[in-house]
């Protein structure tokens, strides 16, 4: 409790003082990298790991609006102070403010008819987009908006034409994609002259949060003339509610030319009141310039914990961009207090700080881990967050939002990042036996296939669909569980696990070396093509038979002896790249994308496979294909990235391999040599700094190690060497 008080605290000294001059990392930062394709990435202000993402929300709701804002549409309905990044799903733009000269209609709005909603084209040529704060002219009303945050509090700034008639919308019916509200309503405070001086209110929905609920506070910074509710006029049935006002209209009066109004809200997953103690404590004035340059600070101090020396802007701005993304989520999820709500939606009071937007199925593989180098100050809460998450609904993590587990995705990811955690010392305080127990009840809670898994040894095809996706991601948080376990003294434990977590062996064909879904009698799917692809339909997740081949980075040495050698498993993972680089299918999944051969950049099950060259003795081919990637698949354009940027892990994947190392296997604390991007790389752990030089061509391939001055021949280094701080060189060669 005390460490959440005290960091309220400093959130409040921050936002009302001037930070001390440092380096501008965020200068480098350009956060409409990922904004075209299918990067789907967060544009607004919000602060490292913040509840709030204050940004623009646009009229489209299909795919690749999933964050609310894409390049190729300019439409805005509002600013929401909550918004997803980089998934392939969309829910949350909670509370949206939309600022108007002039009485509009409710409504989202439709592309062309101004009439309908309050919504409005915005000028993307004077559009300021930069960590903490962004800014963009509204056109239909002549308002220039600016926002930035604090970590519970948007804070806006709307500079109004002179009007007679200046208002606030306030939006609590519409999210985005598949949210739909269920349940909203507003608590209209006003003074003894009937002026309206805050507004509180909540906002229940469902989606891919199927009980999402979120209070807010609002004030002004001069007091509204009026305040009208109505609902939007749409028929009953087509939402499925009780018909309530959804709109607020808050009339403001008359406005100069110029004239400068701001509004304070402060959210809270608990009630209005604890939103109301949220912005007392965080942001008590109404210093817009303060909190924004807090905000850069707070960027600043995250960005700076890794320097880079390169002569290429462009490689500078994607280096920045990426980390940068790293740090939008998990977000915050409680009040200032220590309350939150949680997974079984009952309010407690923790004395950790809780996290939510856990997409765990893609950052386990490299934004959990790169966590454990950049930010153990917060590694405690989230293991006690995960832990927490376990006694409330019966098991670890798998894609947690707003408090609701989402089942999204397949296996037990929670479990191998909350397993990760404890081998490298993060442990929340907990036991031993606490540590075991959440463990093996998630990994035989019989339900998401596991309970045809622990029947058949494997999941077989004909009872489940992306059987061979599934079963293999359980098998990885297996080696992770038996990895832990041998960790913490159990060996009977890790024996169990261990030989489960070789389920994947079920799957292998001999005749044509590929994991095929394997049917109750025995049997193999029929017809079988290594290219094709199916969406949430074929025995694989997002993917092909090539690319699942490889995801056993649990068991190498037993995908090994499936080969017969080494220099066949080689052989076979050349042909992956080698191989033609499209998939077939009438529904083929958008998910596969960045593809070299049939190596899957763009999505999460291949992020490791590159490094299985360096665990197989030729790190010479594993740096020839980092390098193409980080050529091909990483550029300072609104398409910079191959695929969705999913919570963090395309960008983090960038961010570690980049210092020549990436950890592939589950809960074994240790990353196999690669291929360093840039010439010099400082990197604050917690034992002070650890330098990463290249000497050589960048281009090449390292030829050798040396470890604080010292020879190092091992081919991965392990966590504890690096967060020991010291100097790590590499020598390259062509």
């Amino acid at each position: 409790m005390r460490k959440l008080l005290l960091a309220a605290a400093a959130i409040v000294m921050a936002a009302c003082s001037t930070p001390k001059a440092e380096a501008d990392y965020a200068s480098f930062v350009n956060p409409k990298i990922g904004t075209g394709g299918h990067g789907h990435v967060f544009v607004g202000a919000n602060v490292p790991f913040g509840f709030v993402q204050l940004g623009p929300t646009s009229i489209p709701q299909s795919w690749d609006w999933c964050s609310g804002y894409h390049d190729s549409d300019n439409t805005v309905i509002g600013f929401s102070h909550t918004h997803l990044s980089g998934t392939g799903i969309g829910d949350l733009f909670d509370i949206t403010v939309m600022p108007t000269t002039g009485p509009t209609t409710p409504g989202r709005g439709i592309h062309g008819k101004p009439d309908e909603g309050a919504w409005s084209y915005a000028d993307r040529s004077k559009e300021v987009c930069e960590p903490g704060y962004y800014s963009v002219p509204l056109e239909r009303y002549n308002i220039t908006a600016e926002l930035t945050a604090t970590s519970r509090v948007g804070l806006h700034r709307y500079t109004f034409p002179a009007t007679e008639d200046a208002r606030l919308v306030f939006d609590l019916e519409n999210g985005g994609c598949w949210d739909d509200v269920t349940d909203a309503g507003f608590q209209v405070v006003k003074n003894e002259n009937g002026q309206v001086t805050a507004l509180g209110g909540y906002r229940y929905s469902t989606g891919w949060a199927k009980n999402q609920k979120i209070f807010f506070w609002a004030e002004f910074s001069r007091p509204g003339v009026s305040f009208t509710e109505t609902e939007t006029p749409r028929n009953e049935s087509e939402r499925g509610r009780t018909r309530k006002p959804l709109y607020g209209y808050l009339g403001l009066g008359s406005t100069a030319e110029g004239e400068q109004l701001l509004l304070k809200v402060a959210l809270s997953p608990v009630s209005v009141e604890g939103a109301k103690a949220n912005m007392a404590a965080e942001l008590p004035g109404w210093d817009f310039d303060a909190v924004k340059a807090s905000a850069r600070s707070a960027w600043n101090k995250e960005l700076g914990k890794v320097r880079i020396e390169t002569d290429s802007e462009d490689q500078r701005a994607v280096f920045y961009t990426a980390l940068y993304h790293t740090m939008i989520a998990p977000s915050a999820f409680n009040d200032v207090d220590g309350q939150y709500r949680g997974s079984d939606d009952v309010v407690r009071k923790g004395d950790f700080q809780n996290y939510t937007t856990f997409s765990l199925w893609d950052t386990y593989r490299a934004a959990m881990p790169l966590m454990t180098l950049l930010h153990p100050e917060r590694m405690d809460d989230m293991v006690a967050t995960m832990y927490h998450i376990y006694k409330e609904q019966g098991d670890l993590p798998v894609w947690h939002l707003m408090g609701n587990e989402t089942d999204c995705m397949v296996g037990n990811p929670g479990l191998i990042s909350f397993a990760d955690a404890v081998v490298k010392g993060f442990r929340a305080g907990l036991t031993d036996d606490q540590i075991i127990d959440a463990m093996v009840v998630s990994a035989t809670t019989p339900d998401r296939g596991q309970n045809f898994r622990m029947q058949y040894g494997y999941i077989p095809a004909n009872l489940y669909h992306e059987s061979v996706a599934n079963d293999m991601e359980y098998a990885i948080a297996d080696g992770a569980l038996a990895n832990c376990a041998a960790f913490l003294g159990r060996p009977d434990i890790a024996a169990t696990y261990r030989e489960r977590s070789h389920s994947y062996r079920h799957f292998w064909d001999p005749e044509l070396q590929f994991m095929r879904g394997r049917k109750t009698d025995g049997s193999f799917t029929e017809p079988f093509d290594p290219i094709y692809s199916r969406h949430e339909q074929s025995d694989y997740t997002e993917g092909t038979g090539w690319q699942y081949l490889w995801l056993v980075p649990q068991d190498v040495d037993g995908l090994v002896e499936l080969f017969g050698s080494k220099e066949a498993t080689l052989e076979k993972l050349d042909g992956l790249f080698e191989a033609p680089d499209h998939v077939v299918g009438e529904n083929a999944s958008p998910d596969i994308s960045g593809l070299i051969g049939q190596y899957a950049h763009g999505n999460e099950p291949g992020h490791h496979t590159i490094y299985l060259y360096s665990m197989l003795g030729r790190p010479d081919k594993a740096a020839a294909r980092l390098h193409q990637v980080y050529e091909e698949m990483y550029f300072n354009d609104v398409e910079g990235l191959a695929g969705n940027e999913d919570v963090g892990q395309m960008s983090a994947w960038y961010v570690l391999s980049s210092m020549g190392f990436y950890q592939v296997e589950p809960a074994c604390p240790r990353y196999w040599f690669g291929l360093p991007l840039f010439r010099k790389q400082v990197v604050k752990v917690s034992g002070g700094e650890f330098t990463i030089t290249a000497n050589g061509p960048l281009d090449g391939h390292i030829t050798a190690v040396k470890l604080n001055g010292q020879p190092y021949e091992k081919p991965y280094i392990e966590h504890a060497q690096i967060i020991a701080g010291g100097t790590l060189e590499y020598e390259m060669s062509k």
